[in-house]
């Protein structure tokens, strides 16, 4: 392959962004958004491996030396379902002037067109001295197991991975992780009218408004504390019936000064309700300050900073960077958008940092 023209992965990189657009891709329904993304890899030449509704693609001009280090670029085609606040169909893209509006512009269709082009671009130069992996992958939005967790065993060793998700391109060195905590506070129904019986909803208040003023009290320099919020409650099953069961939900951001298992334990001692933990494995994400990578990114001028929002780094067991086109606070708002000049230049830096790239 020679080397591609890159304005011309440019403009193909806007008319892919406007197909995904209008190709609805939400959790679990990404099929058909997958199929357009493997047809424009085809069209350069590149045999694309699918799982489920993940896909993904190897470079073959790196240095055939022993030892070889790997970067996995990824990012997700799924996004999350609109809500009804849009003023125009969130499925049909709109390109006003240097604007693109449509569900996914941000989240994260504009990284994932720029790493899509960074890729191609990449492997038509001369011998890489890296292997380059590209996935795009499914179920981000909703942590599902048929996402990037089930192909990571399939890309073989990985040394680092660089998650395009929309940071305004600058670099984020650690994320917070996720527990949500499902909790039941249980009591007796009676009467209402002879007010016996124990009520289970005021078993689950009294622990809501504990936890209202607790916190953690380790904080992260990059991270911040870990925080806690009660997110959802649901008791009671008619008005007349002292409500025997009261259920509640509890997110915790994490940062790495605890572990998982600890922060879990420590709520558990605290309140008188049970919980039941979805899941243990969405970890925070931290990569060393002097790894080339950041050394690289800092050097082209990029920032560094921790990041409060959950990505696909919690289930990557290798360093990994958070970095992508656009910008978060747009994200899952009605009318998302993404400017394309984001795009050019989030293309352009994604070259400078991993054209001369050096383990």
């Amino acid at each position: 392959m020679s080397v591609v023209n890159l304005q011309v992965l440019k403009k193909e990189a806007i008319e892919l962004l406007i197909k995904l657009i209008n190709t609805p891709s939400i959790s679990k329904q990404e099929k058909k958004a997958s199929f357009i993304i493997e047809d424009y890899l085809h069209q350069y030449g590149f045999y694309v491996k699918r799982k489920f509704n993940n896909i993904w693609t190897e470079n073959t001009n790196f240095s055939k030396k022993k030892n070889i280090r790997t970067i996995l670029l990824n990012s997700h085609h799924d996004t999350v379902k609109p809500g009804k606040n849009w003023i125009n169909n969130p499925f049909t893209a709109i390109k006003k002037e240097n604007k693109i509006i449509g569900l996914g512009s941000n989240d994260a269709g504009a990284s994932v067109v720029s790493l899509i082009s960074t890729f191609i671009y990449l492997s038509s130069l001369s011998e890489l001295p890296y292997k380059l992996i590209l996935s795009i992958t499914a179920e981000e939005e909703i942590s599902g197991s048929l996402g990037v967790r089930a192909i990571l065993p399939e890309l073989g060793y990985i040394d680092l991975g660089i998650v395009g998700e929309p940071t305004k391109m600058q670099v984020a060195i650690a994320e917070k992780g996720l527990i949500v905590l499902d909790c039941i506070a249980e009591g007796k129904t009676g009467h209402s009218a002879r007010d016996i019986g124990i009520n289970a909803i005021y078993i689950a208040t009294k622990d809501i408004e504990y936890l209202r003023k607790f916190f953690f009290n380790k904080k992260s320099e990059l991270l911040g504390f870990t925080t806690l919020n009660v997110t959802q409650i649901q008791g009671g099953m008619q008005h007349n019936v002292i409500p025997d069961f009261c259920s509640f939900v509890i997110d915790i951001r994490t940062n790495e000064l605890y572990k998982n298992e600890e922060l879990i334990e420590i709520i558990r001692k605290k309140i008188n309700s049970k919980i039941k933990p979805r899941s243990y494995h969405l970890n925070y994400s931290f990569i060393d300050p002097m790894h080339p990578i950041v050394l690289k990114a800092k050097l082209i001028g990029k920032k560094t900073y921790g990041s409060p929002t959950l990505s696909d780094q919690s289930i990557m067991p290798f360093s990994t960077i958070k970095m992508g086109v656009g910008d978060s606070v747009r994200s899952h708002t009605p009318n998302e958008y993404v400017f394309i000049s984001e795009i050019m230049e989030g293309i352009d830096i994604y070259i400078c940092l991993l054209k001369n790239f050096h383990f």
